[in-house]
């Protein structure tokens, strides 16, 4: 049998270090070494001398390094209806765009997401995450084609197989060709689990079971769905408390708010995390925080909607796990998330805490080891600490922008958004000086441009 190929080594020095531990550790000036796809070792001062198999040496002078970030809410089939509905609410928003979304198949799906992941992975995400949950009949294989665009893309991907059975007809909001029954929505998420689910260490791709929202599925489809994912061993995602029209309408429909609702269905616990929740008086965070049930906070997106303001440092103090999340770029046209750090720092301040809602390591913090744990992958992303994935970014601090801000953390969050000189997942770089190393982005810009432009064609636009 062939020797083992030795294990290649890529060593990171004279850079700012902020690893994000349980203790917060951060390095003035430090260095970080890359074996295979784990973190081998880091600290400060220059990597220790003898290292076998150093294959690449990074002078990162002027840079922060930290753990890539970790997006835990999207939906990457609205990069191709980006920029419509720009007045409404959420409800109005979504009687808007439904009919359109309900148009599009693979080849859209497949540009659109290949869209959002390069926007994502360009800025410092290694690993996204999609909740999709538009299944038009006929319209193809919509989650290999995202799954697809992840791995060419080079991130690590949690893709939430959502789905809807509650159209106009029994009360709802999407259009009534729109929805899947609830068998077809239960057998088919079965089948993506099985099919693509990897519970490895290292797994590039992981599937979760994710019914749309309260206003989108029967409570049988909520209940069953539960009962699948613990079934089949993977996590539950959904939208929750993202508005007083959400809870008015729990109330109204099944005589309870929203986070009473969920934990009558059997979703609330440590393998949920759902997305938004803005909208949490103190029991509703009292019940996250005892079945901790993770929160992706989605700052920009609640803003653009006119959702409000979500209780995260209260849910903080409570011991809720939050992370941060892009949502749907018809609802934040950007699409990036590293803006998030900055906007979740300052959209919290606008509320009850003030100034003391959120600092810039506490905002660091949620867009990576808060991901990870929503995620369930705090063993092993969101943290820069050996024998964790390799997965990481720098970020260049020393030009105008930043260069006269002395903390790099500060710097990061508050300033300017940061170049990304390299990003790293699974020890394999994927972004160089701010370029996709794996995907050309002119061509995909090309692909995204044309798919919504034919979307608008067939829906009429």
């Amino acid at each position: 049998m062939a020797a083992d190929r030795p294990i290649e080594r890529t060593v990171i020095e004279n850079c700012s270090i902020a690893t994000v531990d349980a203790h917060d550790t951060e390095h003035a000036h430090g260095h970080v070494v890359i074996a295979g796809n784990r973190i081998e070792s880091l600290g400060a001062g220059r990597a220790p001398e003898g290292l076998e198999n150093v294959v690449r040496r990074i002078d990162a002078t002027g840079h922060l390094v930290t753990p890539g970030l970790i997006n835990t809410h999207h939906h990457f089939y609205q990069w191709i209806t980006r920029g419509l509905a720009t007045d409404h609410n959420l409800f109005d928003w979504l009687v808007a765009l439904y009919p359109t979304w309900a148009r599009i198949d693979e080849t859209m799906t497949y540009s659109a997401a290949q869209g959002s992941l390069a926007m994502m992975a360009r800025g410092g995400v290694t690993t996204a995450m999609d909740h999709h949950y538009v299944f038009p009949r006929g319209s193809g294989d919509l989650s290999g084609s995202i799954i697809r665009a992840a791995r060419e893309t080079g991130v690590r991907f949690t893709l939430a197989r959502g789905s809807m059975d509650r159209s106009e007809k029994d009360g709802g909001l999407p259009p009534d060709f729109a929805v899947e029954t609830l068998d077809g929505a239960l057998a088919a998420t079965e089948a993506t689990v099985k099919e693509h689910h990897d519970a490895s260490f290292d797994a590039m791709v992981q599937i979760a079971v994710a019914p749309c929202s309260p206003f989108s599925v029967s409570t049988e489809l909520l209940r069953q769905g539960a009962e699948l994912a613990r079934r089949l061993g993977v996590r539950l995602h959904t939208h929750g408390s993202e508005t007083v029209e959400e809870e008015q309408f729990c109330k109204e429909l099944f005589g309870m708010g929203p986070t009473d609702y969920f934990e009558s269905t059997g979703w609330l616990g440590e393998d949920v995390w759902m997305a938004h929740c803005v909208h949490m008086n103190d029991s509703d965070i009292a019940a996250f925080a005892r079945t901790r049930t993770g929160v992706a906070h989605c700052p920009s997106s609640n803003a653009r909607l006119a959702a409000g303001i979500a209780r995260v440092p209260d849910m903080l103090a409570a011991g809720v796990p939050v992370g941060l999340g892009v949502d749907g770029t018809a609802s934040n046209e950007s699409g990036e998330l590293h803006t998030e750090l900055r906007n979740a720092l300052l959209v919290n301040r606008l509320g009850a805490h003030r100034e003391a809602a959120l600092n810039a390591r506490q905002a660091l913090r949620l867009g990576t080891h808060g991901g990870a744990q929503v995620l369930g992958r705090a063993d092993q992303i969101g943290s820069l600490e050996p024998g964790k994935l390799a997965d990481l970014v720098l970020w260049k601090l020393d030009t105008l922008a930043h260069a006269s801000i002395a903390d790099p953390v500060t710097a990061l969050v508050f300033g300017a958004v940061a170049p990304v000189t390299a990003s790293f997942v699974n020890g394999r770089q994927i972004v160089e000086d701010n370029r996709l190393l794996h995907v050309d982005e002119d061509a995909v810009a090309r692909s995204t441009r044309e798919q919504a432009q034919r979307l608008a064609r067939i829906a009429g636009h």
